[in-house]
């Protein structure tokens, strides 16, 4: 249990990050590796972004939300991967402690929205596969957009709980962070007081932002799974699985690395594996996304091939 600092000690007003390595050499290689994965990311995610507002076919609510997870792809690797490009780059790893809040803001708001979203998008095929009469009826335009509204605004009301709880500590010393950015589970280790309540504040909002959720998505796709196979055309059963395939693969990626990290005991983290598993849900899964989407998905790849004629009309021309 952490005890409380002489209140004659200096506050801290900027933190200092290990990263992932001091070797140089490896830096640079680390920094050549991080930059074509973050221009695969916000290229694959672009795309998606582009094809679903340029095709007429993919205005449709499953569409609709992919297009909010790309987007929130797009911005969640935007809070971590600059930090971290410049941390191996320049020697002096810095970050004040506003911007330390800021970074945890925005990465946990958009992180806990892709949680919500990816409930969504369950909900979305079950609706369609379930009830494949209503569906149009159950999922409108209001009712999608107040879907994908009430995800942003949740995931953002959440995160402002995690700034609250995490920076209202106080922070006298030391101020380096065993980490690549600024994440709850490092900070609540330089506290200078018991961090007790905190940590399971946090473990609350990991339950009811991930295990709850992931269990909604379960039990979707159990009602999901039981209805297709009861589709006598195996061409309507190969579709059915086809489209929840992706998102089930997305949604085991995203909850499996996230419930690993903020749901363990805290005595059982370690520097080295937070960091590698904060590298994966933070940076490598939304690389992956895209690609899971549209190799999976010929509705995706159907209308890449037409914006890709159009284009070669246009040169010919």
């Amino acid at each position: 249990m952490k005890t409380m600092r002489m209140a004659n000690q200096t506050t801290v007003t900027e933190f200092f990050f290990v990263g992932l390595t001091s070797d140089l050499k490896t830096r640079f290689v680390l920094f050549g590796m991080f930059v074509i994965v973050y221009s695969i990311t916000l290229t694959g995610n672009v795309i998606i972004l582009m094809l679903i507002w340029l095709d007429p076919q993919l205005h449709t609510p499953m569409y609709f939300f992919l297009s909010n997870l790309s987007f929130v792809d797009i911005c969640y690797t935007t809070t971590v991967l600059p930090q971290l490009l410049t941390n191996l780059w320049f020697p002096k790893k810095t970050i004040s402690f506003a911007g330390c809040g800021v970074q945890i803001y925005f990465f946990f708001g958009l992180a806990i929205t892709e949680c919500i979203l990816l409930a969504i998008m369950a909900y979305d095929r079950f609706v369609a596969i379930c009830y494949p009469l209503r569906y149009t009826l159950m999922m409108n335009q209001k009712v999608c957009i107040k879907l994908a509204l009430s995800a942003w605004l949740f995931g953002f009301l959440f995160a402002m709980v995690h700034v609250i709880n995490t920076l209202h500590m106080p922070y006298c010393g030391p101020n380096v962070i065993n980490h690549f950015s600024c994440d709850i589970v490092v900070l609540l280790k330089l506290v200078c007081a018991d961090t007790h309540i905190n940590e399971i504040i946090v473990f609350v909002i990991a339950v009811l932002i991930l295990l709850c959720p992931f269990s909604f998505i379960l039990i979707t796709y159990v009602h999901i799974l039981i209805t297709i196979l009861k589709i006598r055309s195996t061409q309507g059963r190969s579709k059915a699985f086809s489209t929840c395939a992706s998102h089930m693969t997305v949604v085991a990626l995203f909850y499996g690395t996230a419930m690993f990290m903020y749901m363990r005991p805290g005595v059982s983290h370690s520097p080295d594996q937070d960091k590698m598993i904060s590298l994966f849900y933070s940076i490598v899964t939304p690389m992956f996304n895209p690609m899971i989407y549209s190799l999976r998905n010929k509705e995706v790849k159907g209308a890449l091939v037409k914006v890709l004629q159009r284009c070669n009309v246009c040169h010919g021309t």
